[in-house]
């Protein structure tokens, strides 16, 4: 029946997993528990907690981090993107830097988006922001327009978008990143940000060529 067949992929996994630590013992394992959205929410929880049990139970030789996750929410983009920043090496360098341009740029905000699935690689937050789910609304939108692009020939390279609240700023920054710049100060003008950018790109640029080889492959 269907706990026969759940039981043997349950198997399965503990011999893919076997196999993955004798390559390699400091493999990140990541499980995707997915459609939590055809569980009533009041089970949510408890049923969650009993698939990552018996998942951690089948991976007990490699790190295992779990995610419960639905196409229908923000609960898919903030597992990847978790586990795009996971992956990154000194992430923790790499957001002293973003800070760094964060108050030289008196930006509110700034973001760094992968650049083809513009999930979020690091950010620097100097005001705080009541919508947690803000970075996959604008992923949405983005890639909603560059789709519109591609469709219309043309490729999509940075946008500026001013409203009475602040100015947002979206462009190309290294060879496989977006950033996302926010200020609200209205007395710093477009064109001293976009020229913080330029700057910004090029130190970036040498910061990732000096870092990791592994670090390049992302940024």
């Amino acid at each position: 029946g269907i706990n026969a067949e759940y039981m043997g992929d349950i198997e399965i996994f503990r011999t893919i997993i076997e196999a993955l630590q004798g390559i390699s013992s400091t493999a990140k394992v990541f499980c995707l528990v997915h459609k939590m959205d055809l569980v009533q929410e009041e089970s949510r929880d408890s049923i969650f907690s009993a698939k990552k049990a018996e998942l951690q139970n089948a991976c007990t030789l490699l790190e295992i981090t779990c995610f419960r996750t639905s196409i229908w929410d923000e609960t898919l983009y903030a597992a990847w993107s978790a586990i795009v920043y996971s992956l990154i090496p000194n992430v923790s360098l790499l957001e002293q830097h973003l800070n760094s341009f964060a108050k030289i740029s008196e930006a509110d905000e700034v973001v760094l988006f992968e650049r083809a699935t513009f999930l979020v690689i690091s950010s620097s937050t100097r005001s705080p922001h009541p919508d947690v789910h803000r970075f996959e609304k604008i992923s949405n939108i983005i890639k909603q327009f560059k789709l519109s692009c591609t469709k219309a020939l043309t490729s999509f390279h940075s946008m500026e978008v001013v409203n009475s609240h602040f100015t947002a700023f979206i462009d190309t920054f290294t060879q496989n990143t977006y950033v996302m710049v926010i200020v609200s100060d209205k007395s710093i003008h477009s064109a001293a940000t976009r020229l913080n950018i330029v700057a910004a790109r090029k130190h970036f640029e040498k910061f990732i060529s000096e870092s990791s080889s592994d670090m390049r492959s992302v940024l």
